[in-house]
């Protein structure tokens, strides 16, 4: 299995996806009114695949995953140009602090932080911090799901790519609990030839995560999990 997706839920997704393609250098994979992607490939590191679909409205739970890009010493520059793009400034009461939060043209919130060595490396995004009941937990079952291994990080528990190059997965401690409904953003994992989904759904439940079933969803090519803090992710078919 590997880490190949993140997911937004969108309203337009083409305009969302161009202004995130534009924002992190990507390269166009599909493009529709209904579904948009790019790829973003960092220098001796894992390529990140940035997935933007459409549903009627936003999800109303609270985001529990965002991205940090990496402004480092040219933090201002990075922000002016991503106004330029379309984002604005967002005050979630963040108060006086060292990086940037801002908003892209759907509303969703995301920061351009300061220089920071735990960043060198990384390409255009920094880290993606996920709200986790537990860290330490959770970045056991993440690094179990995609290969990815314990690093130096801003967050009190962080995974890397073995590589050491790529963005960081930060699991930080959660504001409040996962809701029922579903995420506004998710990461997706892309199971290998010879792999058992099978076997892959019975080691999520093993390790606290379940899967999830909707009567609306019918028949699709992939599963539906949670992990063990209820944050939604799915597992996709090996590719032929």
């Amino acid at each position: 299995m590997y880490w190949e997706n993140v997911v937004w839920d969108a309203r337009e997704p083409r305009l969302l996806g161009r202004f995130w393609e534009a924002a992190l250098g990507g390269e166009t994979l599909a493009d529709a009114p209904d579904v948009f992607e790019t790829r973003v490939v960092v220098d001796g590191g894992p390529a990140l695949d940035y997935c933007f679909q459409q549903v009627p409205e936003p999800p109303a739970e609270p985001v529990r995953l965002h991205l940090d890009l990496r402004g480092a010493e040219q933090q201002r520059q990075v922000v002016d140009r991503l106004l330029g793009l379309g984002a604005r400034h967002l005050d979630i009461g963040q108060g006086d602090v060292a990086w940037v939060v801002l908003a892209d043209p759907e509303g969703n919130a995301f920061c351009v932080m300061e220089p920071r060595p735990a960043y060198a490396d990384t390409g255009p995004v920094a880290a993606l911090p996920l709200d986790s009941a537990d860290p330490d937990r959770d970045a056991a079952f993440w690094a179990w799901l995609t290969g990815w291994t314990a690093a130096e990080g801003a967050g009190p528990v962080t995974l890397r790519h073995p590589s050491r190059h790529g963005p960081l997965l930060e699991l930080c401690p959660e504001p409040q609990p996962k809701g029922t409904g579903k995420n506004r953003m998710h990461l997706d994992v892309r199971l290998e030839a010879g792999d058992d989904a099978d076997a892959v759904a019975r080691g999520i439940e093993e390790r606290g995560g379940r899967e999830l079933h909707h009567p609306d969803w019918g028949e699709l090519p992939w599963r539906f999990f949670a992990d063990p803090s209820g944050n939604d992710f799915c597992v996709l078919p090996a590719r032929d």
